[in-house]
């Protein structure tokens, strides 16, 4: 059983890692801040008398599910969206935005040109990515985003561990055939992604 001070330092260890493996899949920071404080307190919430040692399969877990609860939560309001656009019925917040403003550098010094291209770069990957189907794209971000291992990537999705294998073979060889249109080379891609 875990004390209290064990679970807030696995907390604080796994909020860094967990803000970016979500920000990265919703696209949003914001919203990503809210999956992992609502993953943290589930955790807390449900599990804190577990051991210590379950917490990063549990958390994963949970992590996991509740970017899909996000993603349906997102399905649902794009398709209310998309009826009221269709009505001519407009969100007034979406004046004030600005694409520009969502666009972030790496490295502030680089020619505007450099910049450009990382960032088109980035994108067309990101959307690779978020096109490939649901189990596939998590078996991949877990297994190359997270580093994570076939074992844990198998606990924490809930199948075998060749189901994750393949999952992960499938995924890298969809990227790379969706890639490849752009000029990316697809033994690049395979080679970075094929240590299964």
């Amino acid at each position: 059983m875990a004390s209290t001070q064990e679970l807030s330092q696995f907390l604080a260890q796994v909020e860094r890692r967990a803000f970016k493996q979500t920000a990265y899949a919703v696209r949003d920071d914001h919203a990503a801040m809210d999956i992992v404080q609502d993953a943290m307190l589930k955790l807390a919430e449900k599990y804190a008398s577990r051991p210590v040692e379950e917490y990063p399969m549990l958390f994963q877990r949970i992590l996991q599910n509740t970017m899909k609860d996000y993603w349906r939560r997102q399905k649902i309001r794009g398709v209310w969206t998309t009826l009221l656009s269709s009505l001519g019925v407009s969100n007034d917040s979406d004046e004030e935005h600005d694409p520009l403003e969502s666009m972030v550098a790496e490295n502030d010094s680089d020619e505007p040109e450099v910049q450009y291209e990382r960032q088109q770069t980035i994108t067309i990957i990101e959307d690779a990515i978020k096109n490939l189907p649901t189990r596939q794209r998590e078996a991949f971000i877990m297994r190359y985003w997270e580093e994570m291992d076939v074992a844990e990537t198998a606990a924490v999705m809930g199948c075998s561990e060749g189901s994750v294998k393949t999952h992960c073979s499938r995924a890298v060889h969809a990227l790379a055939i969706a890639l490849e249109k752009y000029g990316f080379s697809k033994q690049v891609l395979e080679k970075a992604g094929g240590g299964q």
